[in-house]
């Protein structure tokens, strides 16, 4: 056990534990920030593999835990044994940790720890808790969407429905109107046994006493309404946490800023912005399919090509091909951009995006439409969602063809429909500002939830 920083307060403390990966590192720390203003001290006990950068959150006392994974390469379809061995190493580890918190403070007559929040896939930490005789509080960084597709999931499971064709039905699925079976974040068929479990893990009735959702009424008021009727526990729906919690970085890649010196030369609402995320990859085929179609459109754009999640080779190969000449000065392509700046920017007027939960609510927050290409889980419920719920988006349902890459740009940021879409966006997004200011139902949740950590 590593202590990165010594820290003193009189506060009550907060122990965090995140899973280790982007889309769930940042709202889990963005909600240790809100808490943090609050008065709150926060610990953050975090895993060796994929640590976060004390630096970023000077505030926060950070304890790395060994977990025996950090030399593992992993990809999307290696997160769920993951996350399963990582529930099995880190539980006697974390649990001697905190017992020595618990000793520390009553000896040193330390602040008291309040309770531990943990994300809903280190659910290893309930466990720990009840050992420590400490409350504990889940934080879900998923949609309330995704939470009653997955339980449908096990219901189809129970009625025999869940089948290889699953992947490609139309059916809707009873009850979750627009989602069709297709669009459940059922993941690898193949060996649905270990999705399962994984669901069965999460969701599974514990000790914890409230969960914490990034999500909030204007959103999902009616999923929210029927998890609550599920629920024997107070739920917090108090997002976007990005929207709440003060300005910070909790990137694990080197943001380029030189893509925002770009955007300044651009016309308003012209850009483009393309970024499939964290952890997704991209073929061969659809690399370069997706790169015509941009070009060909016309329309200004900023790409992400994140490291590793191309083949290097192929994309030297394209590079080679005229794609650079063809686009000239209207493509700026960066390892990795400051995506929540990028999304603000005026000249931003459109978001091809893999749908991921934080992604999609960075790009509602700042009133942004968007192309949906979803990869894999939740991100065909949050691109369901997006298109045809919320209306602002044109979901890729197959493999990307240049020909409709480049018919779904000219449709989002040329044509009327488009522009129908962007009002929609900016609608949402005021709807959100006031959803977190004082009177919303965002800021009572933050305030009821903070109160019943003062009751602990």
């Amino acid at each position: 056990m590593e202590m990165e920083k010594e820290h003193r307060s009189s506060h009550p403390r907060l122990v965090l534990v995140p899973l280790p990966f982007q889309g769930h590192i940042n709202p889990m720390l963005q909600l240790g920030s809100i808490l943090h203003s609050k008065g709150f001290s926060i610990t953050v006990l975090h895993t060796a593999f994929n640590s976060p950068i004390p630096s970023n959150y000077p505030e926060f006392v950070f304890v790395s835990i060994p977990d025996n994974l950090s030399e593992q390469l992993i990809s999307a379809d290696d997160l769920l044994p993951f996350i399963s061995l990582l529930n099995l190493n880190c539980g006697v580890l974390f649990q001697e940790c905190l017992a020595k918190m618990v000793q520390k403070q009553e000896v040193e007559n330390e602040p008291s720890i309040a309770c531990i929040i943990y994300d809903e896939c280190m659910y290893f930490c309930d466990a720990v808790a009840k050992y420590v005789k400490l409350p504990s509080i889940v934080l879900r960084t998923t949609s309330a969407s995704t939470y009653l597709s997955r339980n449908a999931i096990l219901q189809l499971k129970a009625e025999g429905v869940l089948t290889s064709q699953v992947s490609t039905s139309q059916d809707l699925v009873p009850g979750l109107h627009p989602l069709r079976l297709k669009d459940l974040p059922v993941s690898k068929i193949g060996t649905p046994e270990i999705f399962l479990q994984f669901i069965t893990n999460i969701y599974k009735k514990r000790t914890s006493s409230a969960i914490i959702w990034n999500t909030n009424d204007v959103l999902e008021q009616p999923s929210l309404r029927e998890i609550q009727k599920q629920c024997q526990v107070g739920i917090f729906p108090v997002g976007p946490l990005h929207e709440v919690a003060p300005a910070s970085s909790s990137s694990l890649i080197k943001e380029d800023n030189s893509c925002i010196t770009w955007l300044e030369k651009q016309k308003q609402n012209t850009v483009l912005y393309v970024s499939l995320g964290s952890l997704a990859s991209v073929d061969k085929k659809e690399l370069g399919e997706m790169a015509w179609g941009l070009a060909n459109s016309k329309q200004p754009f900023l790409w992400v090509i994140r490291p590793g999640s191309v083949d290097d080779q192929e994309w030297k190969k394209l590079l080679t091909e005229g794609f650079v000449e063809a686009v000239g000065e209207n493509g700026c392509i960066v390892k990795w951009a400051p995506q929540k700046e990028v999304l603000a920017h005026g000249a931003v007027g459109g978001f091809w995006t893999h749908c991921g939960w934080n992604s999609t609510l960075e790009s509602i927050s700042e009133g942004v439409p968007m192309i949906c290409k979803p990869c894999f889980g939740d991100q065909r419920v949050n691109a369901r969602h997006a298109s045809q719920v919320w209306r602002i988006g044109i979901q890729l349902e197959n493999m990307c063809e240049r020909g409709e890459v480049e018919r779904a740009i000219k449709r989002l940021m040329v044509d009327k429909e488009g522009k129908e879409m962007r009002q929609r966006a900016k609608n949402l997004k005021e709807r959100i500002q006031l959803d977190i200011r004082e009177g919303g139902s965002s800021y009572n949740s933050l305030n009821e939830l903070i109160e019943l950590i003062m009751s602990f």
